[in-house]
């Protein structure tokens, strides 16, 4: 019964390797319960699969379509608009960290590394400070 089924199935689908790929597909698709096209005739799900090919009650193309599906490793992922990227930037950054459109966020200050990096680098002359007192603040202000 079978090699009949194959033989009336590659007239419907010329190339035995994707006939055999719609096949499997479509009997793994009966094995999860959808519904058959055809009577089962004591028929095991790939010969019932092969039926149906042949007197074409199932679309190829669906078959095709979830076969390529269920065999994709990569699947394509949504990306966040620019806009979406720099609020997720500004408001995950941590303190010190300068926002894509280069402020701060409200209450942090900005690090040594990150100042260099922006090329806002910090000098000193050796870092010593004087002590003063009010009076000489008060005198030139």
């Amino acid at each position: 019964m079978a090699r009949v089924t194959v033989e009336d199935c590659i007239v419907k689908i010329p190339n035995r390797f994707d006939l055999v790929m719609a096949a499997a597909q479509r009997s793994r698709d009966i094995s999860s319960g959808s519904s058959i096209t055809v009577d089962r005739d004591n028929d095991k799900n790939p010969v019932i699969a092969l039926r149906e090919i042949a007197e074409e009650t199932v679309d190829t193309g669906a078959l095709n379509e979830a076969l390529i599906k269920g065999l994709q490793k990569h699947v394509e992922v949504d990306e966040p608009e620019d806009d979406d990227m720099e609020r997720l930037i500004g408001s995950d950054a941590g303190a010190g960290s300068v926002g894509l459109d280069g402020r701060l966020a409200e209450g942090d200050t900005l690090d040594e590394d990150a100042a260099e990096g922006l090329g806002m680098g910090i000098e000193s002359d050796g870092g010593q400070f004087e002590d003063v007192d009010d009076s000489e603040l008060d005198r030139e202000g």
